[in-house]
């Protein structure tokens, strides 16, 4: 369920989709001018906080969301309680694609750092996609999207070494032509890798002796991306 906040905590506005500044690389960039008189309820944004929910898994799924910024972690949960984090969303990505055929999410959606989405109701979502053919292979390529991440995480992820993994997910993280990376709590990452916390820090402590990754500020870094490679490839 999306959580509500309060005047107090920040605000909440209706999107104008129209003139939005991701729009080039969002769902909504196939929209002609005449499909945006036909979106009825509002498209909202939403800000959110580390530690908030975009929803939990076993709820009934019927919104979808555009990630404008920030970070969010989908989360399942192990028989024994531990859990393990399956997927990261960033700027454009779209969640909850669920809700499109109905039942609940998979997943919870938890916010990593100071986020904002779109939060998009599904049924208009569905009909803009009957009458765009645009919009339609759009939420396809998102669909094959979300599958090829996925393979992703087994196959990069999930196998070799300690160091072969946060070398990875590292590469993954770097975000701009500059090589910066910024990281989140170890647990998480070691969440994210099926590692412990501990081998996840004494990893990234390792990799800063080295000097694969400099500090620049607190939990951000300049990734050394070659020698990176050279690690995640165990070169």
């Amino acid at each position: 369920m999306v959580k509500r906040v309060t005047r107090e905590e920040a605000w909440k506005g209706e999107a104008n989709c129209k003139i939005c500044t991701l729009r080039d690389s969002v769902l909504f960039a196939g929209l002609e001018e005449k499909d945006f008189d036909h979106i009825h309820k509002p498209i909202e944004q939403l800000p959110l906080k580390p530690g908030d929910h975009l929803y939990h898994a076993g709820d009934r799924a019927e919104h979808m969301f555009t990630i404008r910024s920030g970070l969010v972690k989908l989360v399942q949960y192990l028989p024994d309680g531990s859990q393990r984090i399956v997927r990261l969303l960033r700027a454009t990505d779209v969640t909850g694609m669920e809700a499109l055929v109905g039942g609940e999410y998979q997943h919870d959606a938890i916010v990593m750092q100071e986020t904002e989405v779109c939060v998009l109701p599904v049924d208009v979502v569905q009909r803009l996609s009957q009458e765009n053919s645009a919009l339609h292979q759009e939420l396809m390529r998102r669909w094959q999207q979300a599958l090829s991440e996925a393979d992703l995480w087994i196959t990069q992820l999930s196998t070799g070494s300690a160091k072969q993994r946060v070398a990875r997910l590292l590469l993954k993280l770097v975000c701009d032509e500059d090589n910066r990376c910024e990281l989140f709590n170890r647990e998480d990452m070691g969440a994210i890798l099926g590692i412990t916390t501990e081998t996840a820090s004494r990893t990234v402590a390792e990799f800063k002796r080295k000097g694969l990754l400099q500090e620049t500020t607190p939990n951000t870094y300049i990734a050394d991306r070659a020698r990176l490679m050279e690690v995640a490839e165990d070169i």
